[in-house]
């Protein structure tokens, strides 16, 4: 139900944006947000961003990434910039409610030379 897009290979130091939106409505949403899992790791929170607009981030991509979007709207975005290789993982959207916790079927990031 949760769309996400934008993956791909970027060269370390470059940039690169995903996008997520629902084909369907979800209504009641309280937080949307980007998960990753790498190679041999488990998956672990990027960004979130709350139905009020706050965004918290993982300690290791503070400063780099930049979620925003829209809980009513469905919609989440997550700009990041000054990637490094140990950001390769596939990123999945995901979007809460009070009773159930929706997923994207991910997209790839490579980050190397």
């Amino acid at each position: 139900q949760l769309q996400a897009s934008g993956g791909g290979l970027v060269q370390p130091g470059g940039s690169l944006g995903l996008s997520c939106a629902t084909s369907r409505r979800i209504f009641g949403v309280n937080v949307m947000g980007w998960y990753r899992q790498g190679p041999g790791k488990q998956r672990e929170l990027v960004a979130a961003i709350t139905s009020g607009g706050r965004a918290n981030y993982a300690d290791s991509v503070k400063g780099r990434f930049t979620i925003s979007g829209s809980t009513s709207a469905n919609t989440v975005y997550l700009q990041m910039n000054s990637l490094k290789p140990e950001d390769t993982a596939v990123y999945y959207c995901n979007a809460m409610t009070s009773l159930q916790n929706y997923w994207g079927q991910g997209t790839l990031v490579t980050v190397s030379s």
